[in-house]
C-alpha cells in the first residue's frame, strides 16, 4: 500500500488532511483553506450588511468570531465544500431523506467524508478496495466491502455526520496500481500514539470487529482528539458469517430508525 497517499495528523489540521487524503496529494495547505474561509466570511458580512450597517444584528455579527475557521486550524464544512467544488466535486449528506430514497449501496460510491465536532477524515475507494484514510491512524486501513456499511452505520450511531463525495475524483497513482492488484492487510494500523501493548492479539476481541479507542492518542499530538470519540471497525474477516450479517442488519436498522426519528 506504499502508493497510497496518507497525510498524518498535525495539530488540528484534520480538514486539510481529509481533503488531501481524499484527492491523494498535497492539494491544499492551511494558507489556501484560510483564503477560502476569509472569502466566505466576507460574503457573509456582505449579506448581513444588506440589512443596514448600523443595525444591531450587523454590529453583533462583526463581534462574533469566524464560523469558517479558527486559530487552531479547524475549518468548516463550507470551506471543505468550496475547496472540493474547485475540482467539480459535491457533497451530499449520507442520511438525508433524498439520498436514502435512492437506496444506493455504499460500495458503489467513490468516497465519504466523515465529521464529528472538530475532526474530519476520509474513507475512499482506491482501485476496487475501500480504505479508511483517517489522519489519526499510522497508515491506511483496508475496509472490506462487507464491513463498509457496518463502519458507516456505527459512525452514524456515534454522532458522526457523513457526506457522500459526488463527482469524478482526480487520477492518482494508488488508484491505478490497485486496479491491477488487490492488497491484503494482515495487521491493521494503530492510532497515532497508541501503545504497542494495545495492538495485535492483546486487544480484547469483539464479535463485530476490533475497536480501538481514539482517547488513547496523546492530546498534544492531535489536539482535535479532545472532542473526538471515534471507534474504528476492523476489516478483519470473521468466521461466523451468519453472526456478521445479523449484526450488520441490526446495526443498519438502528441507524435508519434513529435517522427517521430525527426527521420527525
Amino acid at each position: 500500500m506504499d502508493s497510497i497517499f496518507h497525510e498524518k495528523q498535525e495539530g488540528s489540521l484534520c480538514a486539510q488532511h481529509c481533503l488531501n487524503n481524499l484527492l491523494q496529494g498535497e492539494y491544499f495547505s492551511p494558507v489556501e483553506l484560510s483564503s477560502i474561509a476569509h472569502q466566505l466570511d466576507e460574503e457573509e458580512r456582505a449579506r448581513m450588511a444588506e440589512g443596514g450597517t448600523l443595525s444591531e444584528e450587523y454590529r453583533t455579527f462583526l463581534q462574533q468570531p469566524s464560523g469558517n475557521m479558527d486559530d487552531s486550524g479547524y475549518f468548516s464544512i463550507q470551506v471543505i465544500s468550496d475547496a472540493l467544488r474547485v475540482w467539480g466535486l459535491e457533497l451530499t449528506l449520507f442520511n438525508s431523506p433524498e439520498y436514502r430514497r435512492l437506496r444506493m449501496d455504499p460500495v458503489n460510491e467513490s468516497a465519504f467524508i466523515c465529521n464529528y465536532k472538530e475532526h474530519w477524515f476520509t474513507i475512499r475507494k482506491l482501485g476496487n478496495q475501500w480504505f479508511n484514510l483517517n489522519s489519526l491512524l499510522t497508515g491506511p486501513e483496508l475496509i472490506s466491502d462487507t464491513y463498509l456499511a457496518l463502519f458507516l452505520a456505527q459512525l452514524q450511531q456515534e454522532g458522526y455526520s457523513i457526506f457522500v463525495v459526488k463527482g469524478e475524483l482526480p487520477d492518482c497513482e494508488a488508484d491505478e496500481v490497485l486496479r491491477m492488484v488487490r492488497v491484503q492487510q494482515r495487521q491493521r494500523p494503530t492510532l497515532i500514539g497508541e501503545e504497542a501493548a494495545q495492538s495485535g492479539s492483546q486487544r480484547q476481541q469483539h464479535p463485530l470487529g476490533d475497536l480501538a479507542h481514539a482517547q488513547h492518542t496523546k492530546p498534544e499530538e492531535a489536539p482535535c482528539l479532545n472532542t473526538l470519540k471515534t471507534e474504528t471497525v476492523s476489516s478483519c474477516p470473521t468466521e461466523d458469517e451468519d453472526t456478521l450479517q445479523a449484526a450488520l442488519t441490526l446495526s443498519l436498522e438502528c441507524a435508519t430508525n434513529s435517522s427517521d426519528e430525527d426527521q420527525k
